[in-house]
């Protein structure tokens, strides 16, 4: 058939990940290539990253197969890419990056560092999904260790969304908040009318931390104009032996009426 068809059922596979530089625990061995090929085989169409080496001058030299190619652009193969920079040291940087099966039409990073000692950022992306008449709008972030810090860090993630993304936009906000009490979910939810991927289907934040045996909630996926298909924490191998944390995935399911795509015979 010819012309344009309406489509007014969509899914996203969404995933979250801290992947600590790409090296294991303790920083032992090196894994960003079994990252890669963990990544590829659960096939999501957005993976949030933190903790994502920009470039590193003595990890080259101790490590014979460290990638020529920053991680972000390693990782991605054919995705979509984009990297936030956030913390510059002597010897390199590190930050947060998103990957996308979607064209990644405008990014920013936006810097939540509220002192020397830990660097931090939002990478705000807008993302051309075919047929969809709003970009969505995708944030990766990674918050500060110590509770006061965060509270602020919260604050400014919301006046950032509240000036930057449209009321009616899709959004997915996702990363590592190392919020294990969970307090900005319901500020989030209050000020922004974002549900929590994992509270949503299974009234519990996900386990994520450490890889070994997560006890701590640290990760998190918000979203709003979502619903929820499914939320799992992806623990066991080859997981809990790649990073201090475990991923996060969810499939996200979206209707709007009246998106028009064009269709073919």
């Amino acid at each position: 058939m010819n012309g344009n068809a309406l489509i007014n059922n969509i899914s996203i596979k969404v995933a979250t990940y801290n992947i600590h530089k790409g090296l294991s625990l303790f920083n032992q061995r090196l894994v960003v290539h079994d990252v890669r090929e963990a990544l590829q085989a659960l096939a999501p169409d957005l993976i949030f990253l933190q903790e994502v080496q920009g470039a590193h001058s003595q990890r080259g030299q101790r490590f014979a197969t460290w990638p020529s190619s920053p991680q972000h652009e390693f990782l991605a193969g054919d995705f979509h890419t984009a990297y936030g920079l956030n913390a510059r040291y002597k010897l390199g940087h590190h930050g947060n990056a998103l990957l996308s099966r979607f064209p990644i039409v405008r990014w920013h990073n936006h810097d939540l560092t509220l002192h020397r000692f830990e660097q931090r950022g939002v990478l705000h992306c807008e993302l051309a999904v075919p047929g969809w008449p709003q970009p969505l709008h995708a944030l990766c972030v990674h918050l500060n260790l110590r509770a006061m810090d965060r509270r602020k860090q919260v604050k400014m993630l919301i006046e950032r969304v509240l000036n930057d993304v449209p009321h009616d936009a899709p959004l997915v906000l996702a990363g590592d908040f190392n919020d294990w009490r969970g307090e900005a979910t319901m500020q989030f939810a209050r000020e922004l009318g974002l549900i929590e991927a994992f509270n949503a289907l299974h009234g519990v934040s996900a386990k994520s931390f450490p890889a070994q045996l997560p006890m701590l909630s640290l990760d998190r996926i918000y979203l709003r104009g979502f619903t929820v298909q499914a939320a799992n924490v992806l623990g066991g191998m080859p997981w809990s032996n790649l990073s201090d944390h475990v991923p996060l995935y969810t499939v996200l399911h979206r209707t709007e009426e009246g998106i028009l795509v064009p269709s073919h015979n």
